[in-house]
C-alpha cells in the first residue's frame, strides 16, 4: 500500500507481529501476504516506483558505530545513491557513526543541504557537531535543485527540530544504552530498534515526544517542497 486508511494506520501502530522490511525483504514478504513497516530504502524504492518525487522521515540510517570490524551499514545509503528522490530529515540517527556517515553519503554521490542550518542535525539533537556545505532558505529554492538534478541519486534535506532533547541527557543515554546493547549481545538491524526502544523507555518518553515533533515538521517541509516542485 502506497499511503494508508485510517484503520490501516491503527492496525499497523498497534500490531505486535510487524517487521521492518527493507528492499530486500520486500518480494519475500509480499508473497508470504505478510505486513511490515517499511524502512528509509524501501520507503524510498516504493514511493519512486509509485511517482512520488519526495518524502519525509525521522533520522535516516547510515554507517552503525564499530562498522570498520562488524561492516555493519544501512541498505538507506546504497538505495538513496541509486534512487532520484528528495527525502527530508532531521539528519541521521545520533546514535550511528554520523562522520562516518557523512563520508559514506558524499563518496555515494548523495545530495546533501541544510534547510536553514549550516549545521548537521543530530536526530533528537539540533547539532551532530559536523558543518554542512549547503544552506538553503525556502522549499522554491529546494525545487530549484531537484530540477536540476542530472544523476540518480538522493537529495537529502536535513532539517533540525525544533525542540531537541537535552544534550547531556541524551549523552548519556546514548552510552547507557549502547552498554546494555553490548552486554545482551544484541548487534546488527536489531541495535537501532533496540536503542530506540531503550531511549524512549529511559527518558520516560521525552524522546517519543521528540520524535513526534520531528516527524510532523519534516512532513509539513516535505508537503511545501512537493508544491514548489509541481510548480517548477
Amino acid at each position: 500500500h502506497i499511503g494508508l486508511t485510517e484503520e490501516e494506520l491503527v492496525q499497523l501502530a498497534n500490531g505486535d507481529d510487524f517487521t521492518r522490511a527493507s528492499t530486500r525483504d520486500l518480494p519475500i514478504l509480499l508473497a508470504a501476504e505478510r505486513s511490515a513497516a517499511t524502512t528509509v530504502a524501501s520507503t524510498a524504492h516504493l514511493a519512486w516506483r509509485a511517482g512520488i518525487s519526495t518524502f519525509a522521515t525521522g533520522g535516516l540510517g547510515g554507517v552503525h558505530r564499530g562498522a570498520s570490524e562488524s561492516f555493519d551499514e544501512s541498505a538507506d545509503l546504497t538505495t538513496l545513491s541509486r534512487t532520484p528522490i528528495t527525502v527530508v530529515c532531521a539528519g541521521v540517527k545520533s546514535i550511528l557513526d554520523i562522520p562516518a556517515t557523512l563520508e559514506r553519503l558524499e563518496t555515494l554521490g548523495i545530495s546533501l543541504l541544510g534547510y536553514r542550518t549550516d549545521r548537521f542535525p543530530g536526530f533528537y539533537l539540533r547539532d551532530s557537531g559536523f558543518p554542512l556545505e549547503y544552506r538553503l532558505e525556502s522549499s522554491d529554492e529546494i525545487a530549484a535543485v531537484m530540477k536540476k538534478r542530472t544523476h540518480d541519486a538522493a537529495l537529502i534535506v536535513a532539517q533540525p527540530t525544533t525542540t531537541p532533547m537535552d544534550q547531556a541527557v541524551h549523552d548519556q543515554l546514548l552510552a547507557d544504552g549502547m552498554k546494555e546493547a553490548a552486554a545482551k549481545g544484541i548487534v546488527g538491524k536489531a541495535v537501532t530498534p533496540f536503542l530506540l526502544e531503550f531511549f524512549h523507555r529511559e527518558s520516560k518518553g521525552e524522546s517519543l515526544r521528540v520524535n513526534t515533533e520531528i516527524i510532523k515538521e519534516n512532513s509539513r517541509l516535505a508537503a511545501e517542497i512537493a508544491v514548489s516542485y509541481s510548480r517548477a
